[in-house]
């Protein structure tokens, strides 16, 4: 059977190949992918090619397909694995899948990737218990189960003391607590305003940063003030951009400049980590969340506070199985809205180039719809494609939706867009 991929093939080197799948093995399964969620860590991984930690070094020789927030359907299902799957099956998959390499789907190998036609499911993915069931009403949420999980794992991560001078830890964000999120206007960003409003812990307060007014004012619009109030949080947002003392400013949101109980860094930057720390009030969590490029990236820390005011420090790197699990009825159950992260869509004819230009694209979550060929399209600005029936009717449905993506839009989309 034939599939279409963009594989990596070297540094910076992604080709749309079409290439020979071998028959399914015992203990595999074959599944059609519908959506692929374009992220920054595959620009990363595409950057350093052979030099990424989890790229094989033979990739000139045996080229691995990209894309790891995907959602599809299971088409054929190996005998090892038929009492457990069934043909017709949506599913959503969760990239750490316990390999000892460190080897993930869409950074490390042949036949398994999200920007595919169809791709092959090797035994260990199962075994691992990383491959779930999906039941979402679209297939582009279902994408997005995976950057939500790092958001909720990253919530999760976080801990204090049950009590002054206890060692006993409490996991998890402080419930009516103050929260700050620097640097949090990209997609992660907005994910995580949305899981502090909605989720089963809420701050009392939540401050978001950024530097560029408008990603603060596009935030402010989607996740309003009066919305995180309805559920008990005070929402406030902040341009950080001239500000010659963030920690100041920052903590005259807190009453009698208590600080913060937990803060998020979305960037690596070096000043934001120094002045996130700083800000922390007693017994307060910082959490690393962004990835550097830099291997030997760091930042001056006050080791006073960690000492006398039991500050602490935490990082993550993507959400586990649980987080997973957690994210899926998040999505299912509509508790969080993942279209609100989506700017624009584009075809697999097109992935290739937009994942090396991600850094000067701007917006949200790019989805591929890897069956179909389409021009990268922004969401609420799709006239921009002239002369195009089918985004005419298109645009219509986005319309009615305040020019977000949806389900409708999506059906729509899947129905009428050229086949690739």
């Amino acid at each position: 059977m034939k599939t279409k991929a963009v594989r990596l093939h070297g540094v910076m080197d992604l080709r749309l190949d079409e290439f020979e799948l071998p028959l399914i093995k015992e203990d595999e399964i074959l599944a059609e992918v519908v959506t692929d969620s374009l992220c920054m860590s595959s620009y990363k991984a595409i950057s350093q090619g052979e030099n990424h930690k989890k790229v094989p070094e033979d990739i000139t020789e045996h080229p691995i397909i990209l894309g790891h927030e995907f959602c599809g359907i299971i088409r054929e299902v190996g005998e090892k694995w038929k009492p457990f799957y069934q043909p017709g099956d949506k599913f959503v998959i969760q990239p750490n899948i316990g390999d000892l390499k460190g080897y993930a789907p869409g950074y490390s190998f042949r036949y398994m990737g999200g920007d595919a036609t169809k791709i092959i499911f090797s035994n260990q993915v199962m075994e691992n218990g990383s491959l779930l069931k999906y039941n979402g009403d679209s297939f582009f949420e279902g994408s997005l189960v995976e950057p939500l999980s790092c958001v909720v794992g990253a919530f999760e991560a976080q801990y204090h003391l049950k009590k002054m001078y206890s060692y006993e830890h409490v996991m998890g964000i402080k419930e009516g607590g103050t929260m700050a999120l620097l640097g949090a206007t990209g997609p992660m960003g907005f994910l995580a305003i949305d899981y502090a409003i909605h989720g089963p812990k809420k701050p009392s307060l939540l401050v978001v940063t950024g530097r560029t007014q408008e990603k603060l004012d596009m935030a402010s619009r989607l996740y309003t003030a009066e919305e995180a109030r309805k559920e008990g949080v005070t929402l406030i947002y902040v341009n950080t951009r001239d500000v010659n003392d963030v920690n100041g400013l920052l903590r005259g949101f807190t009453e009698q400049n208590y600080g913060y109980d937990d803060v998020f860094v979305f960037a690596p930057d070096r000043e934001m980590v120094s002045y996130g720390v700083k800000m922390l009030a007693f017994d307060g969590c910082l959490n690393f969340f962004s990835g550097p490029a830099d291997t030997e990236f760091s930042a001056n820390i006050n080791f006073y506070n960690v000492h006398y005011n039991s500050t602490h420090i935490v990082g993550t790197s993507g959400g586990n199985t649980e987080d997973m699990k957690r994210s899926i009825e998040l999505i299912e159950k509509k508790v969080v809205n993942g279209a609100k992260i989506v700017t624009h869509i584009l075809g697999l004819d097109h992935a290739a180039d937009i994942t090396k230009q991600l850094p000067q694209i701007g917006g949200g979550k790019k989805i591929v719809y890897t069956n179909h060929k389409f021009p990268l399209m922004e969401v609420d600005n799709a006239s921009e494609i002239n002369n195009n029936k089918m985004v005419e009717e298109l645009e219509s449905i986005l319309k009615k939706h305040g020019y977000l993506w949806s389900c409708e839009a999506e059906r729509y989309f899947l129905k009428n867009a050229p086949k690739i």
